[in-house]
C-alpha cells in the first residue's frame, strides 16, 4: 500500500529503454472504479504526460516503473478529467461534511482506493461516489 504523498515526485523511468520519462505530479481518480485511473507527470515530453494505470510495471518506495515510452498515453480523453481530492473537502451523499482529505491510500499493484485519510477520521475507498471540483462525495455509511 502506498499514500499519494509518498508518490507524489517519484521519477518515473522505463523498464525497456530505461529512460527518465518525468516526475510524478499527481494521480487521477476514477470514482467509478474507486482506483487510480493514470499517473500525471511533471517534467515529461508532452506526448508522455499521462502515463495510464495498467501502463505500470512497478511502483515502489524510490520510483515508478512503465513497461516503454510506448505504452505511456497521448489520448487524455481516455481518462476521467482530474479532479484534485488532496485538501478538498468531503462530503457525504447528504451533504453532511466530514473534514478534509489529508491523504490517499492505494493498492500499489492495483491502484484501489484503500483509504480517504481526513481531519476527521478515516473513509473506506469503497464508499468514494465521485470527486468534483469543490469536494469528494462518499456514501453516508462511510462515516
Amino acid at each position: 500500500m502506498m499514500l499519494f504523498t509518498q508518490a507524489q515526485g517519484l521519477p518515473v523511468i522505463t523498464a525497456e529503454e530505461a529512460e527518465p520519462l518525468g516526475r510524478v505530479e499527481g494521480l487521477t481518480i476514477d470514482a467509478h472504479t474507486k482506483s487510480v485511473a493514470c499517473l500525471r507527470l511533471s517534467g515529461a515530453p508532452k506526448h508522455a504526460a499521462t502515463v495510464a494505470w495498467h501502463a505500470i510495471k512497478g511502483m515502489g518506495r524510490d520510483a515508478v516503473i512503465v513497461h516503454s515510452r510506448a505504452a505511456t498515453d497521448t489520448r487524455h480523453d481516455r481518462f476521467p478529467a482530474h479532479q484534485e481530492a488532496m485538501g478538498h473537502s468531503v462530503l457525504t451523499e447528504d451533504g453532511t461534511a466530514h473534514g478534509t482529505v489529508k491523504d490517499i491510500a492505494f493498492d500499489d499493484t492495483t491502484g484501489r482506493i484503500r483509504t480517504l485519510y481526513t481531519a476527521l477520521g478515516d473513509i473506506s475507498g469503497d464508499r468514494l461516489i465521485g470527486l468534483g471540483s469543490y469536494a469528494v462525495v462518499v456514501c453516508v455509511d462511510s462515516v
